[in-house]
């Protein structure tokens, strides 16, 4: 018995579109890996440029610190020499009639000259007399030396002068809180008041 198999035509009109469905599919696959590959690199991008954002701003704090650090270090280096000139203020007895004034010793702790001291005792007055101080501050009241001129034009390193101010009764010298007022070796013009506060002083 002889068996025989009939093959029909080749239907042409389906291969366009299997083609066409091939390189539907494929082209589908490569804008798939092509989104997944752009999106992995804009990951990458975003936490590269985290990274580095974080990285700047450590820096800029750094560089703030720094800053501070310095401008404080000036700041001191600045006062420094300010800082080395010590008021003591003394109330003195004066007579048997309940006067008193005021002496005030300065010392210019400091290795280098300062200059124009002027004494003024409350907002009115100044201060009566200056003598070059002799001795220790820590040990007691300074021996009064020589007689200097008021306002005292320099006071030198390592030196001691004491002002003093006219008799008053106790009330009104206890009143009349002493500020000194000098400008250091830099040019740099200070006030120093009775209770150790110390301010730079604008000048025109």
């Amino acid at each position: 018995m002889r068996l025989e198999v009939a093959v029909g035509p080749l239907q042409w009109g389906d291969v366009p579109t299997a083609v066409a469905t091939v390189f539907t599919g494929a082209a589908a696959w490569f804008a798939y890996q092509t989104i997944k590959s752009q999106r992995q690199q804009i990951g990458e991008q975003q936490e590269f440029i985290t990274e580095q954002s974080r990285f700047m701003e450590e820096q800029r704090q750094n560089l703030v610190l720094e800053r501070a650090e310095l401008q404080a270090a000036a700041e001191d280096r600045r006062k420094w020499q300010a800082r080395q000139v010590r008021m003591v203020d003394r109330l003195v007895p004066v007579g048997t009639q309940g006067a008193a004034l005021r002496s005030v010793e300065v010392a210019n702790g400091s290795d280098a000259p300062v200059r124009d001291l002027e004494m003024k005792f409350g907002t009115a007055y100044v201060a009566d007399e200056v003598y070059e101080g002799q001795g220790d501050q820590e040990r007691g009241p300074l021996a009064l030396g020589e007689r200097w001129m008021t306002p005292l034009w320099l006071l030198g390193a390592g030196r001691a002068a004491v002002f003093r101010s006219q008799a008053w009764p106790e009330s009104t010298a206890h009143n009349n809180r002493p500020t000194l007022s000098f400008t250091d070796d830099a040019g740099v013009r200070w006030s120093l008041d009775s209770y150790g506060k110390l301010e730079e002083v604008a000048t025109a």
